[in-house]
This record gives C-alpha cells, sequence and structure tokens, in this order.
C-alpha cells in the first residue's frame, strides 16, 4: 500500500503543486496531508466546482490535481466536457474507484461497472494505480496531460493508499478571526436604472487591466462587445463555474486581484461556492454579480433572485464585505471602495432586464486560454 505521506511527496515531486477536490474514503490519508501541507488544498462542495477551480490554477501557472470519487465523474460530466476538454485545461484527475469488481455498498455498484467506460467516452486517457507503479503513473499522467492540453485520470481502486492514520495536526482551513461580513440591508432596494450593458462599461473601466472571469451568456458576449481584453476570460460553457475558477486563478497568483463578472442564474446554479471563497477569506477576490431577476438567455424566465437576496447569501458565507447598488453612483463607489482593501467583496448590481445586441465571442476557445493566461503572467 501507498502511505498518504508517500503518495502527497511523490505527486509534489512530479510538479503537481495545486490540489482540489471532493473526499472520499478511499483516500482520507492522503487528504489529511495534503490539508497540513505547503501546496493549496481546496475542499470543494461539488466535483464540477473542483474542476473549475483546478482550470483556474492553472490559468495561474500551477499544475492542478482534482481529487474525486467515480461517483463524482457523474456530477462533474459537463464541467469536464465544455471546460477542461473544450478549451484544454490540463489536470490530473484523482478517482476512487467505489464498487471496483461489484464489491461495495449498492449505491456505488453500477457507477464502479461503467467508471472506465465514462472516461472512455470523455476519451480521457486513463490507468488503473497500482502501488508498485506509482511512480510510472505519475510521470506517465504528467506526460500525457502537459502534451494532451487536457485531463488526465488514474483510477484508485481499494486497497491502494492506506487509510485510517489521523493526522493530529490536520488544519481546520483559514481562521475566521476578526473577520465580520458586513451585514446586508434589511431594507429593499431601489428600483434598477441602468442596463447590463451600461454596469459591464462602469465596471470595465474601474478595474482597469485586473484579470476578469467572465460568467457564460450575455454577461461575457455583451463584455466582449464594449472592450475585448486579453485579461478578459470569456466562459463558453459550463454554467455556474466563473467563480471557481476565478478561485483558483486567486490562490494560485495571490499578489495580483482577480474579478469575477457573475449573473444570478450562474450563481444560483452553484451557490455552494460563496461558501468555498468566504470560508477561504480570499483576500484578493472581487465577485460582482450583474442581476436582473430572469434567465435572459433562455427566454427571461422568473430567476429566484427576485425573492432571494444574493448579497445577504454571500455575506452570511463569510465575505468580508457584501453589499448591493442599483445606480451607477453606488456601484462606482462599491467598487473603489472593494478595490481599496482585502476581500473578499461581493457586490451585488441590479439592472434592469434590457439587453443589448452582442455578438458571440469570435475567439476560438484554445485561444482565449494562452491569450488570458499571458495576460495573467505577464500582469503578475
Amino acid at each position: 500500500m501507498i502511505s498518504g505521506s508517500d503518495f502527497a511527496a511523490r505527486l509534489q515531486h512530479h510538479g503537481f503543486d495545486f490540489f482540489t477536490g471532493v473526499p472520499c474514503s478511499l483516500i482520507e490519508d492522503l487528504i489529511a496531508v495534503l490539508e497540513t501541507g505547503r501546496q493549496p488544498y481546496v475542499a470543494a462542495v461539488r466535483e464540477d466546482s473542483a474542476v473549475g477551480v483546478a482550470a483556474g490554477a492553472w490559468l495561474g501557472g500551477r499544475r492542478p490535481v482534482v481529487l474525486m470519487q467515480n461517483s463524482g465523474l457523474g456530477t462533474s460530466l459537463n464541467a469536464l466536457a465544455s471546460l477542461s476538454l473544450m478549451y484544454g485545461f490540463p489536470a490530473l484527475l484523482l478517482v476512487t474507484w467505489r464498487g471496483f469488481a461489484g464489491k461495495d455498498a449498492p449505491e456505488h455498484i453500477l457507477m464502479g461497472e461503467i467508471s472506465q467506460p465514462l472516461l472512455d467516452l470523455l476519451r480521457i486517457p486513463h490507468r488503473v494505480l497500482a502501488a508498485d507503479a506509482l511512480e510510472r503513473d505519475l510521470a506517465w499522467a504528467r506526460t500525457e496531460m502537459d502534451a494532451r492540453m487536457q485531463p488526465v485520470a488514474l483510477l484508485v481502486p481499494p486497497g491502494v493508499v492506506e487509510t485510517g492514520c489521523v493526522l493530529a495536526d490536520a488544519a481546520s482551513g483559514p481562521s475566521a478571526a476578526g473577520v465580520v461580513a458586513s451585514p446586508a440591508p434589511v431594507a429593499p432596494l431601489p428600483a434598477p436604472t441602468m442596463s447590463r450593458l451600461a454596469a459591464l462599461g462602469i465596471a470595465l473601466k474601474a478595474i482597469g487591466d485586473e484579470p476578469v472571469v467572465h460568467a457564460n451568456g450575455y454577461i461575457c458576449r455583451e463584455s466582449f462587445s464594449v472592450a475585448d481584453r486579453p485579461q478578459s476570460f470569456y466562459m463558453i460553457g459550463s454554467m455556474g463555474l466563473a467563480p471557481a475558477i476565478a478561485l483558483g486563478l486567486a490562490l494560485a497568483r495571490p499578489a495580483r486581484r482577480t474579478v469575477v463578472f457573475d449573473g444570478d442564474g450562474n450563481l444560483l446554479m452553484n451557490l455552494g461556492i460563496l461558501a468555498m471563497i468566504g470560508g477561504r477569506r480570499t483576500p484578493n477576490l472581487l465577485h460582482l454579480v450583474f442581476d436582473n431577476e430572469v434567465y435572459g438567455s433562455t427566454g427571461n424566465q422568473a430567476s429566484p433572485s427576485r425573492e432571494v437576496r444574493l448579497d445577504r447569501l454571500a455575506a452570511g458565507a463569510g465575505y468580508r464585505t457584501a453589499v448591493a447598488v442599483a445606480g451607477p453612483d453606488e456601484l462606482g463607489a462599491a467598487l473603489a471602495s472593494a478595490r481599496a482593501s482585502d476581500g473578499p467583496h461581493f457586490v451585488l448590481i441590479k439592472v434592469t432586464r434590457e439587453g443589448a445586441p452582442a455578438p458571440r465571442i469570435t475567439y476560438a476557445p484554445a485561444v482565449l486560454r494562452d491569450r488570458f493566461r499571458s495576460a495573467v503572467a505577464f500582469g503578475a
């Protein structure tokens, strides 16, 4: 068997320097070691969020690992297909193989049978890890993911990694001591007075050359029409993952602020990311949500943000500040205040449902990936 400490050491020896994922008992010792290590380990609330965090970390110059149970392959299928594989984001997927050889609890049996076919269907190269082949398999994984510019996977059957050795000094995560999120106002906001296009223009001017991860849909298309810039990463698919990508980038590049242009529908699809960002007290992250209370890309169906104040959810999740604005002057003041202090900061921007003709993004996914990564590296 491989001990958790040996596994972690070999991963780092092969250049893997950023870790995120959802726990599994088959690799509990490895996770315990990662939690106490010098390299970042980001506990994710869902596997697709971890895939997004890993993409952001790669954009920031890291070589990431995503840890998940094979049940998480189902959860992360869209993120892998429309983010990691479409753009070409390298990562090592460490996938524990529950239901191996048909021996496990009933809920794991079917997924155990189809884990390898799922990876084949996604065209993700994979191997089954053996204790005596760790060095060889990690070398293969690094070479393949870098050469192919895509994820590769190691399936980890039961009994390959030691379990049951609890580390007494395991870290419990960043301390919240002295951090108090500002309370969101209770009074209802006035009706919005600006369109999303106008609000995007104000935000783009205020942030200068800071890197921005855009939510998919009309947010990135309108931003593209206002001011295309190498520091803008436009999401084409993977709805809901923009803040996860931004979190990975912010942690990989702590000396530089990362900005998210999010939408109410996008954020509601992945609310757990608020806890991941707020819980880590990520100081260099600014999260803007352009909220028109509808799903604009699919016909203006009502969004739950009509009834739920997203800024109050962010405040409860641990953001240092969480404010809501409904006009241009308020937005300008909120952005100036957020950029003057450590975050994470959350700005809910209530906008009208007015849409504007906006072209589709004209760049190929790999071009978007490469020019953004170069801009981040140059500006770091």
